[in-house]
């Protein structure tokens, strides 16, 4: 049993998430915790809001509400939204809590006792109507490295350059609007990241042989282009107050506390049940842990620069990153999800149409690991019709229906495997050692194209052995071939838990079994084929999928802006 822990990007406490960001961080680190867990290891899977910065002020005064009352309405929703998705969060945390402000506060004066905090004045952007200093996300305009016309002051999302909000050309006030802006100098603390290159390069370096190539080429882009100095707090009210002396009118930044959030959110779950549970087992001299993150490409710098650094520069013995999976983007008919322009499906909606399942295997089947994937109805549809209705689900129903009116409810005995049994088996095993082998390496598109064809090789088997006119002359044989069916239902189930995990306990139930306990470890064809022993009670029960009617599709566009 080996040790993983796995956490996925903190998504922002405003707004809720679409599905680009629960293919682009939660749901893939949902399937692989789930897989890793099935696999026998012990997995902490971590993950919860990211609540202090400008996005909280900002959204708590268009609502007209307490920021810590905001947040925590928001922090609710995407819990809920979560939940019906089926993410299997160890826990689900805030990285506003006090044990976060506790680590944060540690790792900070490790940083400035080591000599890698610095003071200095900058200039910084003054809106005059606003009568307050603007931290950068409270300043957007237009990129002068892409042109993007609403790049924020720290960062352009659409070519990912780090920003000072000085910029930006034709900028103006997020709260207001205001381009009465002027630039005075003020006073804030930073991290030294140039005296940490070298030890951060060095560190990248090893992961070369690991990480997917769209995270390891961000962090290189990054350190040839030499790091700079980055400032760690900001004028703002909400935060955790800077603790040290003359500057206790400051926040830390959003990006110096989040990414020890993950830490401060394995505290909260500790806390819960301290006799059983050490945050610092996973942390902190913690030699047997697999460290895993999930995160869009436009937070892979934070990941694989800023906050690593932020840990070496305490000089102690911090978890760092074994593996990061940095995804592309996923887009909505080519463009982008928009929640105010009502433009693209987001997920406590999702589920209200169709079954968090659904959307899990079709965005797995799409994921955008090496380059951006786009949604649309259309192709939703044709894989949910071909794949789950058409494939996997015809193919349980079909064995099952079949069974219990030529035989009866249960699994049939009689007849010995012969020369198609023995074939299928062999090519099965292949596609199974495949397909682990690609959620082991987190190739995620690769592993459900495999899961698919081992779905298609029970359907091509049952048309081939025809046991609807075999039964007709040989009932040993046509059992044989229904038991070798039935218990490929129960193969189907255990290998799609991890993606589907609530349709794979309903094919269990189905079966009479549940899937607690599962195991996909030294997974045997072999044995696995032979595991529901002749007369083993099932029942047929519902299908498991609905076909989506292109009048369903033509509904949905129009509902969720498709057609605007």
């Amino acid at each position: 049993m080996s040790k993983i822990l796995i956490t996925s990007a903190l998504p922002y406490v405003n707004g809720v998430p679409h599905l680009g960001h629960m293919v682009g961080c939660l749901l893939p680190s949902d399937v692989y915790a789930r897989y890793m867990r099935m696999m026998g290891n012990e997995v902490l899977y971590i993950c919860g809001t990211d609540e202090h910065g400008t996005p909280s002020e900002v959204g708590a005064a268009k609502e007209g509400m307490e920021i810590g009352e905001y947040c925590t309405k928001y922090h609710n929703r995407h819990k809920e939204a979560y939940k019906a998705f089926n993410l299997s969060f160890d826990f689900f945390g805030r990285t506003s809590s006090p044990q976060n402000q506790e680590i944060t506060y540690h790792i900070f004066e490790q940083l400035d006792k080591n000599g890698y905090i610095e003071e200095k004045s900058i200039k910084q952007i003054y809106s005059i109507d606003d009568g307050r200093f603007l931290p950068d996300r409270y300043v957007t305009g237009t990129c002068p490295h892409c042109g993007y016309d609403k790049a924020r002051g720290d960062q352009c999302e659409n070519c990912t350059k780090v920003l000072d909000p000085t910029e930006l050309i034709n900028p103006r006030s997020t709260i207001s609007g205001s381009t009465n802006l002027e630039v005075r100098e003020t006073k804030h603390l930073f991290l030294k990241l140039p005296l940490l290159e070298e030890k951060l390069a060095q560190w990248v370096k090893s992961k070369e042989p690991f990480w997917p190539d769209i995270a390891y080429s961000i962090a290189q882009k990054w350190l040839k282009e030499g790091l700079q100095e980055r400032c760690i707090t900001r004028d703002l009210k909400w935060g955790f107050p800077v603790n040290k002396p003359g500057f206790e009118d400051k926040v830390f930044y959003v990006w110096f506390d989040a990414p020890i959030g993950y830490i401060g959110i394995t505290k909260q779950w500790a806390d819960e049940n301290p006799q059983s549970r050490n945050w610092k087992d996973w942390w902190l001299d913690a030699k047997d842990v697999r460290y895993v993150e999930f995160m869009g490409k436009d937070n892979v710098p934070f990941h694989s620069i800023s906050f690593p650094a932020t840990l070496l520069g305490t000089k102690e013995n911090w978890t760092l990153v074994d593996y990061l999976k940095g995804m592309s983007y996923l887009t909505y008919e080519g463009g982008k999800f928009s929640k105010s322009e009502k433009r693209g499906i987001f997920a406590e909606d999702a589920v209200k149409e169709y079954p968090a399942d659904y959307w899990r295997y079709w965005l797995m089947s799409n994921a955008p690991e090496s380059s951006d994937s786009s949604f649309s109805f259309e192709l939703f549809a044709a894989v949910i019709n071909k794949d789950l209705n058409g494939v996997l689900g015809n193919f349980v129903s079909r064995v099952l229906k079949m069974t219990a009116s030529k035989i009866a409810s249960e699994v049939p005995s009689g007849g010995t495997p012969d020369k198609a049994e023995i074939e299928l088996v062999n090519t099965l095993q292949e596609k199974v050692d495949n397909y682990l082998k690609y959620m082991n390496e987190l190739e995620f598109r690769k592993a459900l194209n495999e899961l698919r064809a081992i779905w298609v090789d029970g359907n091509n088997y049952i048309s081939t052995t025809e046991p609807w006119s075999v039964i007709k002359t040989d009932v040993n044989r046509a059992s044989c071939i229904l038991r070798t069916c039935i218990n490929l239902i129960r193969i189907y189930a255990l290998l799609s838990a991890p993606i589907m995990p609530e349709t794979s306990e309903k094919i269990m139930q189905k079966l009479g079994l549940t899937l607690s306990g599962a195991s996909l470890k030294d997974f045997n064809v072999h044995k696995e084929i032979e595991a529901l022993k002749p007369g083993h009670a099932f029942e047929v029960g519902e299908m498991l999928f609905e076909r989506i009617t292109p009048e369903k599709v033509e509904e949905l566009k129009t509902k969720y802006g498709s057609n605007k």
